[in-house]
């Protein structure tokens, strides 16, 4: 049950921010500058796909890096988006989010109650490049009491995943939870002070969150702390115009449509069009089932509205693509991060041959499989195969502990099967059995060697970051035994579509001419990847948010007042 949402009226504000994830980042930016701002989301709940998120944000050079001693430099992030990023985008775009990036974090510890830690040695996602950095440059917002937010608790978007005890799990604890049966001395405590933080938090009237929870729960906690009301329940219907200026916009809120004029200008951060299936089929593919875990809401609104007056896109191709468990009738998929490079395990399309580096990072994995479809050698039915020793040591789906049997639904539907040897594994997944028996045999020599010659797993600092480090000489490789033997269907999900509205170095939108659009400007997914078809590390997609958020805001309170 939500807390009912605050009626919409016809009003007049300096600033209109549309989305309630990274959005908020833009409210406080703006409010911190003086400004009058207004927040509407269309859902319910808070916290776009950033509350559903793992809540990491890659800023390089931000002050919790600075703190906790990493070392560091602009030069190196510059370095490093050069090289990877190139000139796939403006260089303008990432060149302004490197500039004013610790700004933003700085404006974040002083307009919230939030405090950020260093995720040390989550490894940037291409640390091999120039400028790369193998210890990494994310961070998160520490473990957050939500019941700050007092009766707006409500109000908040859940996330996806919740822990079988209150308990806080950061982005480190998940590292190691995953690690427990292989790692107790250095896994137990660490999760056992989690347990004791949720815990001992409900006694003293505390709720700890983390992750993306924690994240969406402190921007919330600042707005709230600004002043700046937030309207549930209201969605875009059009932007409204004077001339070439857009002046502000027309929302319904259930059946009432009203009208917002915004004076300095219009922020639209609704997220991309993860769930608009005609948009995802016509500019991604024709073979994609709509298995997004961004927010629901995230229908390509913005994108749409932004159109209609004139703003260009970019790169409607692209998705945080993510690798899932196959979801069962009327369900979601669950993702599969540490799974993938975890020692004892392999992935084969369907016709049982292995395809690509499983280990690598979902963005890229995802890459893979659409380029073989667009050569027209389609990867279809995905497996991931591993053994009983495999499933005694790992927690899998982010569910499923160290010795617990596969849900029996996974099974029943065909998800997950188990056989005593490859060719009766291979039977039961309908793969071709002497094709899927020398992918077995080959990487089992592979696996032995420690070196994957066919596909790198293991090569890179990333890979190594979610393997198992009692495992020599390579954390991420060790061949299966012969049984029982394991095999559930993996399918390709995504964090959200990161193609939209093309923006400049101040976030403002552009026109299909690269003119800028007077009074709109876009961030978060509604905006193109700044980076591109390319993802720089963990949370380079909730940091690009915040950042232009911050940008949006500043660049709006320079102008006059209309």
């Amino acid at each position: 049950m939500t807390t009912p949402a605050p009626t919409a009226h016809d009003t007049t504000v300096d600033l209109l921010v549309v989305g309630s994830g990274t959005g908020l980042a833009a409210a406080l930016g703006g409010r911190e500058a003086g400004l009058d701002v207004l927040v509407v989301e269309k859902t319910p709940h808070v916290g776009g796909s950033t509350a559903r998120s793992g809540g990491a944000f890659w800023i390089p050079g931000n002050p919790a890096l600075r703190a906790a001693g990493s070392g560091d430099t602009a030069e190196g992030a510059a370095e490093y988006l050069l090289d990877l990023v190139g000139d796939s985008v403006p260089r303008e775009r990432w060149r302004a989010f490197l500039e004013h990036g610790p700004a933003t974090v700085e404006m974040l510890l002083r307009t919230t109650p939030m405090r950020f830690s260093w995720a040390e040695g989550y490894s940037d996602y291409h640390p091999e490049r120039p400028g790369g950095s193998a210890v990494g440059r994310s961070c998160e917002c520490r473990p957050f009491d939500a019941s700050v937010l007092k009766a707006e608790r409500r109000r908040l978007r859940p996330g996806v995943l919740s822990a079988p005890v209150p308990m806080p799990v950061t982005g480190a604890d998940y590292r190691w939870m995953n690690l427990m049966a292989r790692v107790p001395r250095k896994a137990v405590p660490r999760i056992a002070r989690r347990v004791v933080q949720g815990l001992g938090g409900l006694l003293l009237g505390r709720e700890y969150l983390a992750g993306g929870q924690a994240l969406a729960a402190g921007l919330f906690a600042g707005v709230l702390r600004a002043g700046v009301p937030v309207w549930t329940e209201t969605s875009l219907v059009r932007l409204t115009t004077d001339g070439d200026r857009v002046t502000g916009a027309v929302l319904r809120q259930r059946d009432r449509e009203v009208t917002v004029t915004a004076r300095r200008g219009v922020v639209l951060a609704a997220g991309g069009f993860d769930h608009h299936g005609d948009w995802r089929r016509r500019h991604q593919s024709p073979a994609l089932e709509g298995w997004s875990l961004g927010a629901e809401g995230n229908t390509g609104d913005a994108i749409r509205a932004a159109r209609e007056v004139g703003a260009g896109t970019a790169l409607m191709d692209q998705a945080w693509w993510f690798p899932a468990v196959a979801p069962l009738p009327g369900g979601s998929p669950q993702v599969l991060l540490a799974e993938r490079s975890l020692p004892g395990s392999f992935m084969v399309d369907s016709t049982g041959r292995r395809f690509v580096n499983e280990a690598t990072d979902y963005m890229s994995f995802g890459q893979r499989v659409l380029a073989r479809e667009k050569a027209g050698d389609p990867v279809g039915a995905m497996w991931l195969v591993f053994d009983q020793r495999y499933r005694n040591s790992y927690v899998f789906a982010g569910t499923v502990f160290p010795r617990m049997p596969l849900p029996r639904a996974w099974y029943a539907a065909g998800i997950a099967h188990r056989a005593a040897t490859p060719g009766d594994l291979a039977r039961a997944a309908g793969l071709p059995p002497e094709r899927f028996a020398g992918a077995f045999r080959r990487f089992a020599e592979l696996a032995g060697s420690g070196v994957d010659h066919d596909f790198g797993r293991g090569s890179s600092a990333y890979d190594r970051y979610y393997g198992d480090p009692t495992v020599t000489p390579n954390p991420n490789l060790r061949p299966l035994d012969r049984g029982p033997l394991h095999a559930v269907r993996v399918v390709l999900s995504d964090l959200g579509t990161c193609g939209g509205i093309t923006a400049d170095g101040s976030a403002r939108a552009l026109r299909q001419d690269g003119a800028p659009i007077e009074g709109l400007y876009a961030i978060g997914n509604a905006a193109a990847n700044a980076f591109g078809p390319t993802y720089p590390g963990a949370g380079a997609t909730i940091g690009q948010g915040l950042v232009f958020g911050h940008l949006a805001a500043r660049h709006a309170a320079s102008l006059p007042s209309r």
